[in-house]
């Protein structure tokens, strides 16, 4: 159980994610506030200025940004560098798992102290490995925020021009589902992700992936910790 859950663990780590921090809708108006100065000559700063439209609309912006061509080319270039840490973890989970099996195994033939002995090293060999996961997740959703973030600066003005030009007064953005995002419910029909992606990829300029490549996935949250083995009661 404790090699299906800590493996488990080690490829949730690495499975891409939508990032949930940082590339929310405050992002998008920091920087659609700034195309919009006067200092800005750019089409989106006009459009956002003469924007009257009534319509409102909704974006996923973690979609968006990692549905369009160079958001899944930089995110995959960042799965690949981060494999050799993923293989790490797992030789470490499968070190534990032994251990594990080696003390449910000879639990009534071990003394006091060797049994002692051996829970002890799985705890410490379980911390080392609960610190190094952490940290790797940690690096890697930095990471992965720097790639959204720089994805969403070139974006942004895109999204204003595109929602100015469509007659929209208001664009939301449904990444997070509500409670934990401000939308209930909306339909297809208002839902601007995808001619969005269309526009920017052809703004960008990066090739499609290979035929029979699939899009990154939404990174699931780390599972819990598996509860570390305890010494049972002496007899």
């Amino acid at each position: 159980m404790i090699s299906k859950v800590m493996n488990s663990k080690v490829a949730r780590v690495f499975v891409i994610m939508a990032v949930v921090c940082g590339l929310s809708m405050l992002a998008l108006a920091q920087v659609a506030s700034a195309a919009s100065t006067p200092d800005s000559p750019s089409a989106a700063a006009a459009a956002a200025a003469k924007a009257t439209g009534t319509k409102v609309g909704t974006i996923n912006i973690e979609q968006a940004i990692f549905a369009s061509n160079e958001g899944r080319r930089d995110a995959e270039a960042l799965m690949k560098k981060f494999e050799p840490k993923q293989n790490e973890l797992k030789v470490s989970a499968d070190e534990i798992d032994s251990l594990q099996k080696q003390l449910s195994a000879q639990q009534d033939k071990l003394n006091d102290e060797s049994r002692e002995k051996l829970v002890k090293q799985i705890e410490t060999k379980k911390k080392s490995f609960d610190r190094a996961t952490q940290d790797a997740q940690e690096d890697y959703q930095n990471q992965q925020g720097e790639i959204g973030n720089k994805v969403l600066t070139k974006m942004a003005p895109l999204i204003v021009k595109y929602a100015s030009d469509n007659g929209y007064g208001m664009i939301l953005d449904t990444s997070q589902q509500w409670p934990r995002g401000p939308v209930i419910w909306y339909g297809p029909a208002v839902d601007i992700t995808q001619p969005v992606v269309e526009a920017y990829n052809a703004q960008s300029g990066v090739p499609a992936p290979p035929a029979g490549s699939t899009a990154p996935k939404p990174m699931a949250k780390p599972a819990t910790k598996p509860a570390a083995p305890s010494t049972p009661p002496k007899k």
